[in-house]
């Protein structure tokens, strides 16, 4: 057994090249070999958001506070809530984060393939983030 204390890593600011706005993150845990399960506690501030990305084996977000945004390639986007857990499946286009005017923190977990959990792609532009239908 291996307890992860609360507190005990560091928060990190979301990296612009994978997120716009202020975003914090906190990396509480991944498995070790064998397993392949890795997860973060994200908090968008209001207007924060991902990159568009996919995940090679899906991902799985459970949205714990405030009110969000989630949007697949091509479908509308979702409202999310405190309690609302979302899967995306493996290889989806999709962003997730806050709405424009409420902060909103999920924790996310996602299994790596070949050593990587998450292929990040293009900004998602205001346009397409304040756009009800993707």
């Amino acid at each position: 057994m291996d307890i992860k204390r609360n507190g005990t890593s560091p928060s990190t600011p979301g990296p612009a090249d994978y997120f716009t706005g202020k975003v914090r993150l906190d990396t509480p845990f991944k498995a070790e070999a064998p397993g392949r399960t890795g997860g973060a506690i994200v908090t968008f501030e209001p207007g924060a958001r991902t990159a568009w990305h996919t995940h090679p084996l899906g991902q799985t977000v459970i949205v714990t506070a405030g009110l969000g945004w989630a949007q697949r390639e091509g479908g509308p986007r979702e409202e999310i809530r405190p309690g609302d857990v979302v899967w995306f499946p493996p290889g989806e286009k999709h962003w997730h984060g806050a709405t424009d005017s409420t902060a909103m923190t999920h924790v996310a977990i996602a299994e790596s393939e070949n050593g990587s959990p998450v292929t990040w792609l293009e900004q998602v532009s205001d346009d397409q983030y304040l756009a009800k239908k993707g």
